[in-house]
């Protein structure tokens, strides 16, 4: 995430420049003149977002000093391998249009170091969701091709797929049809490539060294825990609770960037609650999000929410505001309501540190079970996305499943009747 304040006077340009990287409001042609994201073999999704946030009057109307920020521009990519190698190829392949984007931003002149400024300005995450880790932009495409190919060649008939017929012959019909394919060069099934010992070896420190740390702390945190408790919920009840409904020429022009895609992009910005003891408290929970995200969820869900390709959480202005950005299959609707309905504890053990959020209860009651006033304040938090981009259109990670699962069972030796009938039946 590069993240760099829009110099004084350019935002119209910028605004104008950002627009005409587009195919469809806020949908990025892929072969767009300044930054053609289909040419990054390894990025899945990326997007340009303008961050201005008009709910920091919010803290005014509490008697709060608004805090003065700039505009910022933010540069968002969910990439495969190492940011570092990505960024070079962006500066490789795209230098002269992120020169364009980025000279509307102060501290940016034509003769600057490009790669050395991206990073300089690239902001450390605080927690980072990926639904399946280890599922590569290559791998997605490759699948999606075999499930077309398969898809157009198994036989069928009102009974259902296979029936009538051996299921067993039907499939070995398939896999001699995908041996041909693929001796012909029309199919690509890739190997899949080996864990990098390092990342293996680090996030195995990182899954043990945590609770370890937990362990050696434990009698800190036994005695910590009741004074926590105690703050918590003393500030609970004296924090101020803001939920107006947004304005509807805001959301109209926000639901405009919707739905172009089954899949969508959702950006939002709000300051954390004033204090210490919340902004420690922020920073304690997203580091224990992302140890989740990281070693328990990225398996298909983020608890029981299985509609989200990427997510995070990122610290701002010098951790006073958080950034959320995700991309979600569906409708913002069924988004909003999939939380409500299956994690409404989990949005609330880290949005409920976030300023006017809805009365808590115990950090994880209440909160985003008010649905309407909810859904009031992520729309008013919620910022347009300028420019988004996605690899594979047209596939949700539903899509993505099933397609995982047929080129399982391609690769897989034998089959009962029973598996093959079923694995006939995700074509």
């Amino acid at each position: 995430m590069v993240l760099a304040a829009v110099a004084a006077g350019r935002e119209a340009a910028l605004r104008t420049l950002l627009d005409s990287m587009n195919l469809k409001p806020g949908m990025a042609d892929p072969a767009n003149a300044l930054m053609p994201f289909g040419l990054f073999e390894q990025l899945h999704f990326a997007r340009f977002a303008l961050l201005d946030d008009a709910t920091l009057g919010d803290l005014e109307r509490f008697g709060l000093p608004r805090p003065s920020v700039p505009m910022y521009l933010a540069f968002l990519g969910d990439c495969d391998g190492p940011k570092e190698s990505q960024m070079s190829e962006f500066v490789q392949s795209a230098g002269p249009g992120l020169r364009q984007i980025f000279s509307h931003c102060e501290g940016f002149d034509p003769g600057t170091d490009l790669y050395g400024w991206l990073m300089a300005h690239d902001l450390p995450v605080a927690a980072f969701y990926v639904n399946r880790i280890g599922r590569t932009v290559g791998r997605v495409r490759e699948d999606s091709a075999l499930q077309k190919a398969l898809s157009a060649r198994v036989p069928r008939n009102p009974q259902g797929v296979g029936a009538g017929a051996d299921a067993q012959a039907v499939r070995r019909m398939l896999l001699d049809f995908v041996r041909a394919e693929t001796a012909a060069g029309r199919l690509v099934l890739s190997a899949e490539a080996p864990t990098p010992p390092a990342w293996a070896l680090c996030n195995l420190a990182h899954a043990i060294g945590l609770p370890l740390i937990g362990l050696v702390l434990l009698p800190v945190i036994v005695v910590l825990l009741p004074v926590v408790a105690i703050l918590l919920r003393l500030h609970e009840t004296r924090d101020p609770e803001y939920c107006p409904p947004p304005d509807r020429s805001a959301v109209l022009a926000m639901q405009a960037l919707e739905d172009h895609e089954l899949t969508n992009s959702f950006t939002a910005l709000g300051p954390v609650k004033p204090g210490l003891f919340r902004r420690w408290f922020t920073q304690l929970l997203l580091l224990l999000i992302d140890y989740a995200c990281r070693h328990v969820f990225g398996r298909g869900h983020l608890a029981r929410v299985q509609t989200i390709h990427f997510a995070r959480w990122v610290f701002i202005d010098r951790k006073s505001r958080v950034l959320f950005a995700s991309n979600y299959d569906g409708s913002h609707e069924s988004y909003m309501d999939d939380f409500i309905n299956k994690a409404a504890w989990g949005l609330n053990l880290i949005f409920s540190n976030g300023f006017g959020w809805p009365r808590t209860d115990w950090l994880i009651l209440g909160g985003a079970r008010h649905e309407l006033r909810f859904k009031h304040y992520q729309r008013r938090h919620q910022l347009p996305t300028q420019v988004w981009y996605k690899a594979y259109p047209g596939l949700t990670l539903g899509d993505l499943e099933r397609n995982r699962r047929i080129r399982e069972g391609v690769e897989q030796a034998t089959m009962t009747d029973a598996q093959a009938r079923a694995w006939l039946s995700l074509l």
